[in-house]
């Protein structure tokens, strides 16, 4: 009485690994690069944390009815108001963390270990209009 084996051959095991090598050779490249996709997800993030900062500030003078050039106090903090929004000094404190980022304290905050324009800039607001926030990524 015979018994039948059953299982791969050697030679279909090696086939299959060609076919995966083959497939991961072309697949790989798409996503070995995505550090550059990664820091502009970043910066865009801050911006939009800086645009939600100041416009709470903003709500927050207006509930408080303190005058455009005035202060209020944020968590225990007191925010100096330019137009009715932040200055450049006091927006960084409306954010709760900006870790990867160096502020430079005059509206810019550029993502760390990046030596190219890869920055969000915050502008002082002129009265009645919301203040200017800039996303540079030509740099990451």
């Amino acid at each position: 009485m015979k018994r039948q084996q059953s299982g791969f051959t050697l030679i279909e095991l090696v086939l299959v690994i060609v076919i995966l090598g083959i497939l991961a050779a072309f697949a790989l490249p798409r996503f070995t690069d995505l550090s550059t996709e990664a820091r502009i997800a970043a910066i865009n993030g801050l911006a939009g944390s800086v645009r939600s900062g100041a416009a709470l500030a903003h709500a927050t003078q207006l509930a408080q009815g303190v005058a455009s050039t005035g202060n209020i106090i944020v968590d225990n903090i007191t925010i100096t108001l330019v137009g009715g929004y932040p200055n450049f000094d006091t927006i960084d404190d409306m954010l709760l963390d900006i870790t990867g980022f160096t502020y430079d304290g005059a509206g810019t905050f550029q993502k760390d270990g990046v030596t190219g324009a890869c920055t969000v800039t915050y502008a002082e607001a002129v009265t009645g209009a919301f203040p200017s926030v800039v996303v540079a990524s030509t740099g990451c």
